[in-house]
């Protein structure tokens, strides 16, 4: 499980500069100009917890019932920061959906184990789709998105039905209507059976409870998945596509050629898998016209599998 961690680990954050004490990203998809704010959905024993909401700015700000797109940033359920969508945020906010980049627990701030993640991204949709009114959306178009363990939290939003907080209101389904993951960590109980080195945070019990491969069902919603070729979670990611495609389900996978896990938060992979998944809601009938992504001049492509 250790190795399952370092994988998870791996290649979180995209490039991130230090201005005056803080860190911003540096990777901007879109020059637009969009409206930020921070919202405490959750309050745990921990501390509270934010949702970082971006939204379109000026003319399109007009638009009712914008969908909405919710990011878990990725750090093997132990660091990381929601810092790391806002490049994907920002730009799908400049192109009329509500963005929105969540804070969860994660062991090295919180001292806390996967399922304390696990039931925040359910906790997040929640409040998103109950509060949907406010922001303004649909909540019949809510977006669970994330890379690595984030991509993980977004699948377990859609598929895994244990760890329900307390607090939730359980009549507002956490299931998002589409799902975006990058390298998402799919298959945690088959890791956890071969990895497992006796100093791991997770039990069997739970690595079984929030592995999304078990629980691929008949309404599990229209995915986007990306691997690079490299990746050692990218066997999950195949798994996942089986099983979906086998039951009529809607599930792309998108892959890079010897990339490595994580190679979606650089450039120029970055802006590649961009406009891919502008694509794909566009698809859906989420977005409208062309991507607005800028693409380098003989930028790499993914290939479909």
């Amino acid at each position: 499980m250790r190795l399952l961690l370092t994988l998870l680990l791996a290649f979180t954050l995209p490039a991130f500069a230090q201005k005056n004490g803080k860190t911003k990203p540096t990777i901007k998809l879109t020059d637009a100009a969009v409206t930020t704010k921070d919202i405490v959905y959750k309050t745990t024993p921990q501390g509270e917890l934010k949702l970082h909401v971006f939204s379109p700015a000026g003319e399109v700000q007009i638009a009712a019932l914008r969908p909405c797109v919710v990011f878990f940033f990725g750090g093997g359920w132990k660091s990381g920061s929601y810092l790391q969508f806002v490049p994907q945020a920002e730009y799908l906010a400049s192109r009329g959906i509500t963005a929105i980049s969540a804070d969860y627990r994660i062991a090295n701030i919180h001292k806390t184990t996967p399922d304390k993640a696990v039931e925040d991204a359910k906790s997040a949709i929640r409040w998103v789709r109950g509060h949907s009114t406010e922001l303004g959306i649909d909540p019949g178009k809510v977006i669970a998105a994330g890379g690595s363990a984030g991509g993980h939290l977004a699948a377990c939003t859609a598929l895994v039905s244990a760890y329900d907080a307390e607090s939730d209101d359980k009549s507002i389904s956490a299931k998002p209507n589409a799902m975006v993951l990058f390298n998402p960590a799919m298959n945690i109980a088959t890791l956890f059976k071969q990895r497992e080195t006796g100093d791991s945070p997770i039990t069997l019990e739970m690595a079984e409870a929030i592995t999304p491969n078990s629980f691929v069902a008949k309404d599990t919603p229209p995915a986007i998945l990306f691997f690079g070729t490299a990746d050692k979670l990218k066997a999950g990611g195949d798994e996942y596509v089986k099983k979906a495609t086998e039951l009529g389900l809607r599930a792309e996978m998108w892959s890079a050629a010897d990339m490595p896990h994580g190679f979606f938060n650089r450039e120029p992979w970055i802006r590649v898998t961009a406009k891919k998944m502008d694509e794909f809601l566009i698809s859906l009938g989420y977005l409208g016209g062309e991507p607005l992504v800028k693409l380098p001049e003989n930028a790499p492509e993914l290939k479909a599998e």
